[in-house]
């Protein structure tokens, strides 16, 4: 449906450098990187608000590279959900309807189905003046929807909302992805992928670092800037191999796995492939050292501890291993089978 080749754009300091990607139809792509990453600006691009200097987009057959905006027929919605405050909810949905100069009974008869679908009905002879952050946001939706549009773009639409309200939006999002129109959603927060999307790419410094499924991203993510975004911890380079230990990068530390490779580039260590001890354990196995305590996180369901063993690591603390909390330092062995070698691909 959608296919980004070799997208680049020179923008101040700033430069997207050949971002390829592509979106099948009824996907729920999130696009996901810090502030500054790029996001917004692919997203702009996708929808005719910037041209690119270089590369392609391909939209369901068809190359759009240069067309106007008008014709793209690819909504954007924005953060501050942008609507018309000197209109009411229902002149703003109607409003692409009557551009395209529809006849008034079909308008009224889209405007109200809208208005169900995205539950602002009730609040339909208003003005945006009053209307809280949600209610805005649906009311942009359903302007964005109007048209039927077969690809919708969200640049960050959940992210100035509380709890409730992001949780009432999502539902509405998965609702609208449900109905068949495609998504390609902007956001910093790695939390909305796992609960919207279906395929996942991560941006940074203008560069597409990696593109799966949020399983394949989250679980085998192929850099250490991924890695770090989507909250994967104890994931290291891996600088030599000999059998089965393996030595990591900008350390002196060797590991020992019950795996064998010769081509993986990077290990993740789990953060329940820790045991503690106060004294040197007389163990079998090799992964045993002595521990420096940084830090404690405490939360309703786990104490997290962060350690230094020449590397920083990332320990989950069970109630069997709370005697930790009162060290400074202590002894742990990793255990071999919390090694998980990943592939870059």
């Amino acid at each position: 449906m959608l296919e980004l080749k070799n997208i680049s754009k020179q923008l101040g300091d700033f430069k997207l450098n050949n971002v390829s990607f592509r979106v099948e139809e009824s996907d729920y792509f999130m696009l996901m990187g810090m502030s500054g990453s790029g996001k917004t600006v692919l997203l702009e691009t996708i929808a005719g608000l910037i041209n690119p200097d270089k590369g392609e987009i391909i939209f369901k057959n068809k190359n759009i590279t240069n067309e106007k905006i008008q014709k793209r027929n690819i909504p954007i919605v924005f953060q501050n959900a942008s609507v018309f405050p000197h209109l009411t909810v229902y002149q703003n949905i109607a409003y692409p309807l009557q551009s395209k100069k529809n006849p008034v009974e079909t308008i009224k008869k889209k405007v109200n189905e809208l208005a169900e679908i995205t539950a602002v009905a009730s609040f339909l002879k208003r003005k945006p003046k009053g209307l809280s952050g949600g209610e805005l946001q649906r009311v942009a939706l359903a302007r964005a929807l109007a048209l039927e549009p077969d690809l919708l773009l969200l640049d960050e639409p959940l992210s100035s909302l509380d709890a409730l309200l992001r949780s009432d939006l999502r539902s509405l999002l998965r609702k609208i992805n449900k109905m068949g129109t495609t998504i390609v959603h902007v956001t910093h927060d790695y939390n909305e992928a796992i609960l919207l999307a279906n395929k996942v790419g991560v941006i940074e410094k203008g560069s597409l670092q990696q593109v799966g499924t949020p399983e394949e991203v989250f679980m085998y993510p192929q850099s250490e800037f991924v890695a770090g975004f989507v909250g994967v911890h104890n994931f290291f380079t891996i600088t030599s191999i000999d059998d089965s230990s393996l030595k990591i990068v900008n350390s002196d530390i060797v590991l020992f796995s019950q795996q064998k490779t010769n081509s993986s580039q990077f290990i993740s260590i789990s953060q329940n492939a820790f045991e503690f001890f106060l004294q040197k354990p007389e163990l079998s196995f090799k992964n045993v050292f002595k521990a420096k305590i940084l830090e404690l996180i405490t939360s309703h369901k786990f104490v997290r501890v962060v350690l230094d063993i020449g590397v920083k690591l990332i320990a989950e603390l069970d109630s069997e291993n709370m005697f930790v909390i009162d060290q400074d330092e202590i002894w742990i062995s990793i255990l071999p089978d919390g090694i998980r070698f990943i592939d870059k691909k």
